[in-house]
């Protein structure tokens, strides 16, 4: 029971160093090794090599297919190459394997004392998350070691060999096991090492670790298939796509076992048996499958046809779950989702002006349902960053995070607002027949119109940081404050010159350019995280008075006027 514990421990040693591995390059190089895949998509043959050494880096297969599916979700990348890109994964983590099964055991001590020393003493650095990849290798490495101790122990019992030797006798079970193996461990290459490490030390018969070192193939197969089945249906065609191929390769593969255990294991060994085995399997996945990956993309584009697209719709489109096992790629969708809601508030604010121009209560009544879908897509948003696991996000991706919480909160905001102002529109000018006068609607124009310049502008500082602009941008709320103000003044003389429309609309007309200046306010905090970031913020919008201050210039919007006139 004891040396069975020891196994067990020593295999969860080993998927949790792989884990380790995986979530610390993802951390260190995650934008990077995204922007490579992008960058590789001209042929296949460039592809599959950038998915090649992608994986050998993340060390998983499952994680280069969720980012390479996210990219032919968005339709920045074609299903063909994106075949090809996981072929090429396939191989790279084939040639992971074969470099653990060399006897590197002397590594491991001097990988922990090296990724502690450095996790320990930067942890929110660079040097600190690299630190948590050595780690992760040292744990994999012992837990080989550890895993050959125990299983030579355990070969010798009379009862493990022939549990063990029932296995032998289907080469169906043998790779159902591997397949359930790999999906339970969320790592195909954990399972190929202890295959080849229980063959090694006598518990596995050769030819039994080859046929779960196929399960193994298969079984990382379907983890993507399992993790992308509430994705979109351009996303699930990758791993669907690239299963197929695993499928098809095993049949032939089951045919090379014999002559593989009688010509390859004498040259080998019985470890390198197995872990070339797996590396012979995925290259001749890539050789044979190459040419096909676009009969089998149009194939698989007749089979799943792509929904037609709807511009406006509350379903958060680009909020993948499959990237959540990526944080750094779930971010990116989260910010694209967010984008989406701006622009659904920039469909409200052009048409909030059609309806004080046109008094259209049609279009009064759809805009008020777009505001309910602008808060679907806040609640989506949020639920779903929520759902990203912050420890793994390096400290520019966490800012990140908050700011895509904030910049929602503020669209979220502003939809709010405009739903009012249609609201009291409605009320108090439509449905009364009043409208204003010539000189009030043109200053309603020239605000609206520097509002949908500013929501643009605060659209391009969320998406690209620019520093240039987030300063624009809040010299904006400063130029719009002192119009509003102007504006005021000139209503007021209107009033005092007895102008009839000025004075039927004169509340609502107030209201209407104090409900403006609160969504530039709005606007306009999307670049006070920008500007923080680089200590580019005022600590006061007033010289030192013997009065105290005024929040500072980064406070939030100013808050609503507690009550409306009648």
């Amino acid at each position: 029971m004891k040396h069975l514990l020891n196994l067990l421990a020593a295999i969860a040693l080993l998927v949790w160093g792989t884990y380790l591995v995986r979530t610390g390059i993802l951390r260190v190089f995650g934008a990077n090794l995204r922007a490579v895949l992008a960058g590789s998509m001209s042929s296949r043959p460039t592809a599959a090599l950038a998915g090649l050494g992608v994986t050998a880096l993340v060390q998983s297969s499952t994680a280069t297919a969720l980012i390479v599916s996210s990219f032919v979700g968005q339709g920045l990348v074609a299903l063909p190459v994106a075949l090809a890109v996981m072929l090429g994964a396939d191989l790279g983590s084939s040639l992971v394997a074969v470099l653990f099964a060399q006897d590197l055991s002397w590594l491991s001590p001097l990988f922990i004392f090296v990724g502690v020393v450095l996790f320990m003493s930067r942890q929110d650095s660079q040097a600190g998350r690299f630190g948590r990849v050595l780690i992760g290798l040292g744990l994999m490495l012992l837990a080989l070691r550890l895993v050959a101790e125990s299983t030579a122990i355990m070969a010798a019992s009379p009862t493990v060999r022939t549990l063990l030797s029932s296995l032998a006798s289907d080469i169906l079970l043998e790779i159902a096991v591997g397949a359930v193996l790999a999906i339970a461990a969320y790592s195909s290459l954990a399972i190929v090492l202890l295959a080849a490490t229980l063959a090694a030390s006598g518990a596995l018969p050769l030819d039994v670790a080859l046929g779960l070192t196929l399960g193994a193939n298969i079984g990382s197969g379907l983890l993507a298939v399992m993790v992308t089945a509430r994705s979109a249906l351009a996303v699930r065609q990758v791993p669907i796509g690239n299963l197929v191929f695993k499928f098809a390769g095993a049949l032939l593969a089951v045919l090379l076992i014999g002559p593989w255990v009688q010509h390859a294991a004498p040259i080998t060994g019985t470890a390198g048996a197995v872990v070339f085995f797996h590396l012979a399997f995925n290259a001749m996945l890539l050789v044979l499958f190459m040419g096909l990956t676009g009969p089998l993309a149009r194939r698989l584009h007749a089979l799943m046809p792509k929904p037609d697209p709807s511009l406006l719709t509350g379903r958060p489109d680009h909020l993948d779950p499959s990237a959540l096992a990526t944080p750094s790629l779930a971010i990116s969708c989260a910010a694209r989702e967010a984008l989406h809601q701006a622009d659904v508030v920039e469909t409200m604010m052009h048409g909030m002006l059609r309806v004080i121009e046109t008094n259209d209560l049609r279009l009064a009544g759809e805009l008020r349902k777009l505001d309910d879908t602008v808060d679907q897509l806040y609640s989506a948003i949020k639920y779903y960053l929520t759902k990203i696991s912050r420890e793994a996000l390096g400290e520019s991706e966490s800012r990140r995070w908050t700011d895509i919480i904030s910049f929602t909160i503020n669209m979220e905001q502003i939809g709010d607002i405009i739903e009012r102002v249609l609201i009291d529109v409605e009320d108090r000018k439509i449905r009364h027949g009043r409208s204003f006068s010539t000189a009030g609607m043109d200053e309603i124009r020239e605000l609206h119109a520097r509002l949908v310049d500013n929501l643009r502008l605060g659209m391009s500082v969320f998406l690209n940081g620019s520093v240039h602009d987030a300063q624009k941008l809040l010299e904006e709320k400063a130029r719009f404050r002192e119009l509003e103000r102007a504006y005021a003044g000139a209503h007021l003389a209107r009033l005092r010159d007895q102008t009839v429309q000025s004075i039927e609309t004169s509340s609502l007309h107030l209201d209407l350019i104090s409900d403006m200046k609160r969504i530039n306010s709005h606007i306009c905090s999307i670049a006070y995280p920008i500007l923080d970031s680089v200590g580019a913020l005022a600590p006061s919008r007033l010289r030192p008075t013997a009065t105290p201050p005024e929040p500072s210039f980064a406070a939030a919007p100013e808050a609503a006027p507690s009550q409306r006139a009648a």
